[in-house]
């Protein structure tokens, strides 16, 4: 990358966002909303007043990170003389925000005003109805004003239902504004408090999660916005502002009869609501507000109809910036002369319910038709859908829908192919093939990974949080309800059915905000309920803010105990810390989460309310700490010697952790420990299996880059697509994984560039490990770009972070074979399945042929990017910034290298690294045998399947390692039987099979492969510094039961492994009279398996007419396996399953 400076005019900082006093930034919607309140304070001092500013709300996608994002920027707030202070729940934020508008009814006033600002997602502000139907008619300050930033998500994509606000506040008769951009977040945000404090009324401002979550190119300006008060509108004699005394019969009055014909003057004065495009002989008027309107531009966009032809068509468009109430001037005049009006909203109705009453008493000769979300038969009289309430609406269907009204009068080749592609893109939808799925999953050591386990036989019911993810899980988790509801329904069940007793999750976070309230009723109506309250010192849903307050766990037991609870207990993965909290309740034990199964059984029989306080940090969180220096790094490290491991799937059971990953051998499928992710929670630890050590003092190693960059030529500058048109690029991968990062960067550098950009940020419960895209949309001017979310087939390229979200149904319909181009990491990174299926993998070769079918095979790229960037860079973390260095060479990123460069400064993080990473993606465009010749294939090395032969050969070595010849030639002799019958399936599962059963994993064997192998030495290659090996193994004649009833894991130093080396020199003592291991169980069971399989040998040799039931009878020991106890119950599941081949085979 090269190095020259940009124009002064196009560079930045990252503090532009909140000192530029004019020209554009780059900001998100919720920065915007950051910058916004400084903007007002600006304004008013400029206007000669001394006011102040107070910001209160409650956190939830798509706001969940506006109070992180406040916290950030609390100095340029302090300076602007503005207060966040957030509430512990949305109601009572709300009642303060009230407050401030009533600082100026009493003496002592310190300004002139205080201009307020409220947040909140949609449930939020249903929580919120009571206050703000009181505040609103109460009224605003003279020099106040409130503004109600309601965060709505439609498609319920973090949410446990769609919700739409703006019904909400028309109840409690609150203006609603709906912003279209981020620009308009800025400009709309000034008009609402002006309007707030003109008409007297509070103002709502809807923030759709695809406005909210976009970042784009904006102008900043605090003058920029003209705000006009109205001259066609008087006030009354006494204002409308907020007064003490005032009757609430007054202030109702005032509400309907001056307040709310107030804020419609302004709405009228300042134009809020437009006519965009005009025709001089109108025929289809289209009305539309917020992201519709930017769904409709880019509609007409997509169907070849520019401003110039829509007006000679007969389209007329009008933008509403005010959808309640609908100012019926300008809607009179739009409606003028028109044959018909298309209204274009999302979900329920609100606009088109307006201008149908605006428009109900004009004559039938001039009154247009309306339609919307039906056709003209009417929505009660089982009319047809035409725009759907339910969901999104896509741009695809916008677009059909326009194509169909104007068609009696027009239509055109591009509307028709547009057409057909939406059709196929639409039907391809309906039977997609789903290889693989990301799924949120709880983040790697999350302590909800053991704390939402319940006891067999009991059920539990979720409720608002990350915890909430239990419910796809096989956690015996079904139901939930909203915020501070959790276990309430059971009072309303138990009175009538047989079942005794239920378990309810309820966070931290929302026993704060309102939980405590729900185990109060439990306690009044005397329900037998546990609830596990999960304390884990941060609300990790929404990115880890703290909670709004003090709350520590012993204050949660005094709490309780105040409440009545009879009997509490707190489990923990570190009772020690106990030692030193002296101000518990009475009476409330502290146990290990080892005994969480045997707590929860206690506690389900006790009759009344119960509490388990479940305390251990998220696991996020602590990791953010540790880099922070706040808590202490953790030295241990957890390792699994591949060789010793069953792929029995036990560790992946007891931890439910994304970091055990699989892991190809020559013995099959194994586990791994992927360090890089892992957040040392250590609950695989207990799996029931010798494989797992720890370490202590070592450091996971980090090579540097294999070659020096000087090494390497020039690299030529490559042909960058062309922005006159939007260009548009999806970004896709799994959460957590630095996709955002990545948009951010790229968007960015087109801000740098001079261009117009948007990025939209499609995350919501995505960002645990689930699907995560980024569309960005980069054009020459920012006026071209009109909707955020890339539509159906319109993507021009895909940089795909991740296979399986890069061919999931989402990102395919993006994609269009002739337009689309894309480089795609095929990385084969497991999803949340693998928890539960131990013999999932990863379906590489379905995946990469969906894309390839999509887009044809030339337009497409593979690498797998975190190999490569483990390779070169010694670490996968800069995987992201290898994939975009490599796209960028092939032509597909619209920016240019200088403004790449200086967005990678901006960031901060590992800039070198960083740029170092880009240059190798780079360099593997330009010269990929090179690359490879360093790293290995640039798409990866697919595991290469042995022959028979070398199968046999490999198994026959194993075995003589194993004991002796003697039993690699047993072995030989009986596969060269089967092989006789001609059947190389057969053949190579009796080869698989019987090589395991002449080999179980014994005492011997499992101290020859942490002696004899290469353990010693790849961990030596794995970790740095002076390491400690801890095993955990369960003797069989020193082991006790555990809480769970197995044998529990004992602790063994390093001052084992000389013992672990003569007991595997000592293997020859194997089955003889000196073996001291040949009466346990088992020994007794390896033997019995072992003969079954050579009976079955003999069954299969007697019967060689029928293949298929030979096959199943060869294979049934796959399912055998684990040590200890999980072998002897997978040895009865696969009891039953022999028996049922054998009977199959001899029928």
């Amino acid at each position: 990358m090269g190095k020259p400076d940009l124009p002064a005019a196009l560079s930045a900082t990252l503090d532009d966002k909140y000192t530029r006093s004019s020209g554009r930034v780059f900001l998100t919607g919720t920065q915007a909303l950051i910058r916004l309140p400084m903007l007002q304070r600006e304004r008013d001092l400029a206007a000669g007043l001394n006011t102040a500013g107070f910001i209160s709300g409650y956190r939830g996608s798509p706001l969940g990170n506006l109070d992180l994002g406040l916290w950030k920027a609390k100095q340029h707030l302090a300076e602007h003389h503005i207060t966040f202070q957030p509430g512990i729940n949305e109601d009572l934020a709300a009642t303060a925000v009230w407050g401030c508008q009533q600082v100026g009814l009493f003496p002592g006033a310190k300004y002139d005003g205080v201009f307020g600002l409220w947040y909140g997602k949609g449930p939020g502000v249903d929580r919120c109805g009571d206050v703000f139907r009181h505040a609103n008619a109460a009224g605003t300050a003279q020099h106040g004003g409130v503004l109600v930033i309601a965060g709505d998500d439609h498609a319920a994509k973090s949410s446990t239902l769609p919700h739409q606000t703006e019904h909400v506040f028309k109840a409690v008769m609150m203006p609603v504004l709906y912003p279209a951009n981020v620009q308009e977040y800025l400009d709309f945000g000034l008009h609402g408090w002006a309007m707030s404090r003109y008409s007297g009324c509070w103002v709502a401002f809807k923030a759709l999660a695809d406005t909210v979550e976009t970042s784009a190119s904006v102008n900043i300006d605090p003058s920029a916005v003209n705000i006009v008060y109205p001259t066609d509108f008087t006030l009354p004699p006494d204002g409308l502002n907020i007064r003490w005394p005032d009757p609430p019969l007054q202030q109702e009055a005032r509400l309907l009869n001056h307040k709310l014909y107030a804020a419609l003057a302004y709405c009228r004065a300042n134009r809020l609501d437009r006519v965009v495009i005009d025709s001089p002989a109108p025929r289809l008027g289209i009305l539309t507000a917020g992201k519709s309107y930017l769904d409709v531009r880019q509609a007409l966009d997509e169907l070849g109809i520019d401003e110039p032809l829509a007006a000679e068509i007969g389209i007329r468009l009008y933008k509403v910036g005010m959808v309640w109430p609908l100012e019926p001037e300008g809607v009179r005049h739009f409606a003028e002369g028109l044959e018909e009006i298309l209204v274009v909203e999302e979900k329920r109705q609100l606009l088109e319910y307006q201008l149908k009453e605006e428009l109900y008493n004009w004559r039938e000769d001039v009154r247009p038709r309306v339609i919307g979300k039906f056709d003209e038969i009417g929505e009660w009289s089982e009319g047809n859908w035409l725009l759907p309430a339910a969901g999104e609406l896509p741009v695809a269907t916008i677009a059909r829908v326009i194509a169909e009204r104007i068609g009696r009068f027009f239509t055109s080749p591009t509307i028709a192919n547009r057409l057909n592609i939406i059709a196929s893109k639409q039907k391809a939808a309906q039977t997609p093939l789903v290889l693989a799925e990301r799924k949120p999953h709880f983040c790697s050591g999350c302590p909800h990974n053991t704390s939402t386990q319940v006891p067999e036989g009991s059920r539990a019911v979720a409720g608002i949080g990350c915890h909430y993810m239990v419910t796809w899980m096989d956690r015996s988790t079904s139901t939930f309800t909203h915020m501070g509801g959790e276990g309430v329904p059971w009072v309303g069940q138990a009175p009538f059915t047989e079942e005794k007793h239920i378990f309810a999750n309820l966070g931290d976070g929302t026993y704060f905000h309102s939980g405590l309230l729900a185990i109060r009723q439990s306690l009044a109506a005397k329900v037998p309920i546990t609830y596990k309250i999960l304390y884990n010192d941060a609300v990790a849903m929404t990115g880890g803010q703290p909670v709004d307050g003090n709350l520590s766990v012993a204050r949660i037991t005094r709490q309780l105990e105040a409440e009545g609870v009879g009997k509490m207990v707190i489990v923990t993965n570190d009772p020690a810390k106990y030692a030193e909290v002296t101000d518990l309740a009475p009476h409330v034990p502290v146990r290990h989460r080892d005994e969480l199964d045997a707590v929860q059984r206690e506690l389900r029989a006790y009759p009344g309310v119960s509490v388990l306080i479940y305390d251990q940090e998220c696991a996020t969180e602590a990791r953010r700490r540790r880099k922070r220096g706040k808590l202490p790094a953790i030295t241990q490290r957890v390792v699994i010697n591949e060789a010793v491991c069953e792929g029995c799937g036990d560790c992946s059971v007891q931890s439910n952790c994304l970091s055990v990953v699989p892991v190809d051998t020559d013995f099959g499928t194994k586990r791994q420990i992927d360090q890089s992710a892992c957040n040392q929670d250590f609950s695989c630890l207990k799996g029931f299996c010798p494989s797992f050590v720890t370490i202590d003092g070592g450091k996971p190693r980090k090579n540097g880059a294999a070659v020096d960059d000087t090494d390497w030529p020039i690299l030529p500058a490559p042909q960058l697509p062309t922005t006159t048109q939007p260009y548009n690029l999806v970004i896709t991968g799994v959460g957590g994984m630095g996709v955002i990062t990545l948009g951010a960067l790229v968007g960015m550098a087109a801000h740098l560039d001079g261009k117009g950009i948007s990025t939209l940020d499609m995350t919501g419960l995505a960002q645990k490990y689930g699907a995560v895209f980024s569309h960005l949309r980069i054009a020459d001017r920012p006026q071209d770009i009109h909707a955020a979310r890339i539509a159906t087939g319109e993507a021009h390229a895909i940089l795909g972070g991740d296979l399986v979200v890069s061919a999931s149904p989402e990102a395919l319909s993006k994609m269009l074979e002739g337009r689309t181009r894309a480089v795609v990491s095929c990385t084969d990174t497991p999803t949340a399945e693998f928890t539960r299926n131990r013999d999932w993998h990863f379906p590489l070769a379905g995946l990469q042929r969906q894309l390839s079918d999509t887009l044809g095979a030339d337009h497409l790229h593979f690498i797998d990017a975190q190999h490569l960037a483990t390779r070169l860079m010694g670490d996968a973390l800069y995987a992201n910034m290898l994939l975009l260095g490599y796209a960028w060479q092939m032509g597909l990123v619209p920016v240019s290298a200088t403004a790449l460069e200086q967005a990678i400064a901006l960031n901060g993080a590992a800039v070198d690294a960083n740029r170092q990473a880009f240059a190798w993606g780079r360099r593997a465009a330009v010269f990929p045998d090179q690359v490879a010749a360093i790293a290995g294939p640039l798409a990866g090395q697919p595991t290469k399947e042995m022959t028979l032969a070398e199968l046999i050969e490999h198994r026959a070595t194993h075995l003589a390692a194993y004991q002796d010849a003697r039993l690699a030639e047993r072995y030989r002799l009986a596969v060269g039987r089967i092989q006789g019958l001609g059947d190389t399936a057969l053949t190579r599962s009796v080869a698989t099979q019987y090589a395991r059963l002449l080999a179980p994993k014994d005492e011997y064997e499992v101290a020859r492969l942490y002696t004899e192998g290469d353990f010693m030495r790849r961990l030596g290659e794995q970790f740095a510094g002076e390491i400690r090996l801890n095993f955990l193994f369960a003797p069989p004649l020193l082991a006790k039961p555990g809480p769970d009833g197995r044998p529990r894991k004992l602790r063994f130093g390093p001052w084992l492994l000389p013992i672990l080396r003569l007991l595997a020199k000592a293997r020859g003592l194997r089955g003889t009279w000196a073996d001291p291991f040949r009466r346990t169980p088992d020994k007794a069971l390896d033997r019995r398996l072992l003969a079954d399989y050579e009976a079955d040998l003999e069954l299969i040799l007697a019967h060689p007419d029928q293949p298929d039931q030979s096959r199943t009878l060869a294979d049934w020991p796959a399912e055998v396996r684990g040590f200890g106890p999980l072998r002897e119950q997978a040895a009865r599941q696969a009891s039953a399953r022999r028996e049922r081949a054998r009977s199959a085979l001899m029928a």
